[in-house]
């Protein structure tokens, strides 16, 4: 595991050398610098039929030192790839995406104005260099979700390696999921399915009423839309153990788009959908057909949800005959409904009927 990181780790820092020395070869050559990237807009992301999800189409922008801005792009660029090459990989450090908007605080006038154009542009590095921010040491700001189930496997560590039972060597609140989860080996499991689910509250409701071991089941939180690492543990999940891997969400507008996130990819992340999508994945619920079959405590749809649903009717991530109709229908009845709202049935309910029911349905047990 070590040697791989090694091995990923040179690679990144040739990308970033690269990019930088692209740059000195069209001053060498009397060419104003230049960049091309890919439209990130969801007019620009296209389905791949190969690996069954979506990514970026063939449209594309220059960004180029002929206008201020560009000039002002191309020269933050080149500040952040020194940092990323001298600081981080060749150094074997690493820091958060809020940790680099700072340290820009010392590039004069290549310092970042803020936050949100940091980000933007270590997204840019990885659609350049085909890698991931992981690679280059970077790290979210927060703590990654939660894993609880009967499987075994073996995390490297700045500080060596453990081997972590995700049920039996961890309490009531999970395994931590590690910012890059190709740092974990899967050793063994007993699982037959995973379950991903948007809530805490449902998560606990889970681990409580013993779902886990009753059905043999990995039970993953996405704490709302999920974080990067969250997502490729998940695809990592279904591809090399097989797992089927199952999407319990609220039934608003807003939790379609987490799982449509998990198996076709995020519009903002489309470089990334290869190495993050489970297309595999399944929507289990909360369906607008199950506020009316189930009698569901709802909600009235706000306008924005209105709006949102009526956008994801043009997203090409739901164009489906399952997604359509579900859309309209909760247009037609003008409700949502959350997770929680099982617990008007009793506390037992969503786990001894509604998941029993839906997963039979599904073909899953």
């Amino acid at each position: 595991m070590n040697n791989l990181r090694e091995e990923r780790d040179k690679l990144a820092k040739e990308a970033l050398l690269g990019i930088v020395g692209s740059f000195y070869k069209q001053f060498e050559d009397q060419a104003v610098p230049n960049i091309v990237l890919p439209t990130r807009t969801k007019a620009n992301i296209e389905y791949n039929n190969n690996s069954e999800v979506w990514v970026y189409g063939n449209s594309t922008s220059t960004r180029s030192a002929k206008t201020v801005k560009g000039a002002n792009q191309i020269l933050k660029m080149s500040y952040t790839a020194e940092m990323l090459i001298k600081e981080h990989l060749e150094n074997n450090r690493g820091s958060t995406l809020r940790e680099l908007y700072y340290i820009s605080e010392n590039w004069d006038i290549a310092k970042f104005r803020e936050q949100p154009e940091s980000d933007r542009m270590i997204e840019d590095l990885e659609i350049i260099t085909a890698m991931q921010r992981e690679d280059f040491h970077m790290r979210p700001e927060e703590d990654g979700a939660t894993m609880f189930g009967s499987i075994r496997l073996k995390e490297t560590t700045t500080r060596g390696e453990r081997i972590i039972h995700c049920r039996d060597d961890v309490g009531e609140g999970g395994y931590q999921i590690p910012f890059n989860v190709d740092n974990i080996e899967f050793l063994d499991h007993d699982a037959k399915f995973v379950v991903a689910i948007e809530t805490g509250g449902m998560m606990a409701r889970l681990i409580e009423n013993g779902f886990d071991e009753d059905y043999n089941a990995v039970l993953v939180h996405l704490k709302g839309q999920p974080a990067r690492s969250t997502r490729r543990i998940l695809k990592r999940l279904s591809e090399e153990l097989g797992l089927p891997v199952l999407v319990f969400t609220d039934g608003d507008p807003w939790s379609y788009r987490i799982f449509a996130s998990v198996a076709y990819g995020a519009i903002k992340s489309a470089h990334l959908s290869e190495y993050l999508a489970a297309p595999a994945a399944q929507f289990i619920g909360v369906q607008p057909s199950d506020i009316l079959d189930y009698d569901l405590s709802t909600d009235k749809l706000t306008e924005q949800d209105i709006k949102a649903l009526r956008s994801e009717l043009s997203d090409p991530r739901f164009d489906s005959e399952y997604w359509k109709t579900q859309i309209k229908l909760q247009l037609d009845i003008g409700k949502k409904a959350e997770q929680q709202a099982f617990a008007g049935k009793g506390l037992d309910f969503v786990t001894q009927r509604y998941l029993p029911d839906r997963l039979t349905e599904m073909g899953i047990i």
